[in-house]
């Protein structure tokens, strides 16, 4: 009987599952007789398995090819040769465990998906609103440098240039992929501008990213909307200021409210103000999906809830700690100027070796 080619049993009985389903699929395309609409999703189901079932079978290659070497050992004149292939077989099977473990990673359908940015001021009074401003610069930097498109939805500032509520919506590519692991509480620790004594306040913004929705990933129901227009209070010009082309949205089933107010258009800020909603009503959904998977596992990779405090910006000390992997970088003035890959870059690997490690926990 030929040895398992990966040690890692629950690995192993998931992937001779996995090439079972494929093979079955191809026995069902090859059936002339069913539906259409079968025919669809057995080439749906096919398609994602393929990689997988290819890597695999290299895999199967290169573990019997270790094996076959292994009976040379102790052959004196081959021996030595031998070992050599093991040694270049042993990487090559390390490598292709690596990309199993990858593909067998669960799909996020979000990931190519533009997003929502909501940042709101925190504990902190005036302070508080100062720092998401500061966040808003942040992300818009980052933004740029990727040449992402920035909209404004909505904004509520206060009068010493802070920001008491806004949300922005993130166009480009990959942007949930990336911001993902923004939401949460951040707390900043510095002294105010307008602290004469030089104490250091501690205050608060709160972050959410929610990835844009499709009408097909929620359906809303216009009867239980209640739709209020009224008059953009905010900067904008004189046009905007004196016709009603602001629009409020309530979901009467949630309560959740939207507006958006930023464009001269009443259809233009209905248009992001549903889609807004949309957004809302998936994060809801998301979230209940992942509360029921959170139950099943021995530890649960990361909520990304925006009551969790994810990361304190301590400007006495110039650093910046995440605490949910236990981060700490000295580059407050870059990483608040938009260089965040050190910060986003070890969050996505921390979060991708939980994901591997549930895997293979079952």
């Amino acid at each position: 009987m030929q040895a398992s080619p990966v040690e890692d049993k629950k690995l192993f009985e998931k992937l001779e599952e996995l090439e079972r389903k494929f093979f079955e699929l191809e026995r069902a395309l090859g059936d002339p007789d069913i539906s259409a609409q079968q025919r669809i999703r057995c080439s749906k189901e096919r398609a994602e398995l393929e990689d997988v079932v290819s890597v695999y079978a290299q895999l199967k290659e290169v573990a019997a090819a270790i094996g076959e070497n292994s009976k040379l050992l102790d052959d004196k004149e081959l021996a030595s040769l031998a070992r050599e292939e093991i040694d270049e077989l042993s990487e090559e099977k390390s490598e292709l465990e690596g990309r199993l473990r990858k593909l067998l990673l669960p799909k996020d359908p979000n990931i190519g998906k533009n997003v929502f940015l909501e940042i709101r001021a925190g504990a902190g009074g005036d302070e508080a609103a100062l720092f998401a401003a500061d966040l808003l610069r942040m992300y818009s930097r980052y933004c740029e440098d990727r040449r992402w498109k920035v909209e404004t939805i909505t904004m509520n500032e206060t009068g010493i240039g802070g920001i008491k509520e806004l949300v922005v919506k993130i166009e480009g590519r990959d942007v949930y992929g990336k911001l993902r692991y923004e939401s949460g509480v951040h707390r900043v620790q510095r002294i105010p501008s307008t602290e004469a004594g030089g104490r250091i306040h501690t205050s608060t913004a709160t972050v959410a990213v929610l990835p844009e929705a499709d009408e097909v990933d929620v359906e809303v129901d216009d009867r239980e909307l209640k739709v209020d227009t009224f008059r953009s209070s905010g900067p904008g010009g004189q046009h905007v200021n004196k016709t009603d082309s602001a629009i409020r949205i309530t979901h009467l089933p949630t309560g959740i409210v939207v507006q958006c107010q930023d464009d001269r258009s009443q259809q233009k800020n209905r248009a992001h103000a549903m889609s807004m909603l949309r957004a809302k009503l998936y994060e809801i959904e998301e979230s209940k999906r992942a509360s029921e998977i959170s139950r099943t596992r021995k530890t649960q990779v990361g909520s990304g809830d925006r009551s969790e405090k994810i990361r304190t910006y301590n400007f006495p000390q110039g650093r910046i700690t995440d605490h949910r992997i236990g981060l700490t970088v000295h580059k407050i003035e870059a990483v608040l100027g938009g260089d965040l890959e050190p910060l986003l870059e070890p969050l996505a690997s921390h979060f991708q070796a939980e994901s591997l490690r549930n895997i293979s926990e079952g």
